[in-house]
């Protein structure tokens, strides 16, 4: 059982640091590709932002990498 807990907390740390890495990226260079408004936003909005990018950040990585098409 302890195996297995310290496996799930490994994946776990692993996710969010790889989170934490793609975030600040994501926050200062890949935001405005995919929306434009952010290229003009504020720092304390990113912040904001910050705790869910890194969160879904599977989601806004293959989002950033997808071709841009008219949705």
């Amino acid at each position: 059982m302890e195996t297995a807990v310290t496996v799930f907390l490994t994946i776990l740390a692993l996710y969010f640091g790889v989170g934490l890495l793609f975030g600040l990226y994501f926050m200062f260079l890949g935001a405005a590709k995919i929306d434009s408004i952010m290229a003009d936003s504020k720092k304390k909005v990113r912040l904001l932002l910050f705790p869910g990018v890194v969160a879904t950040w599977p989601f806004l990585l293959i989002r950033l990498f997808k071709p841009n098409t008219a949705d």
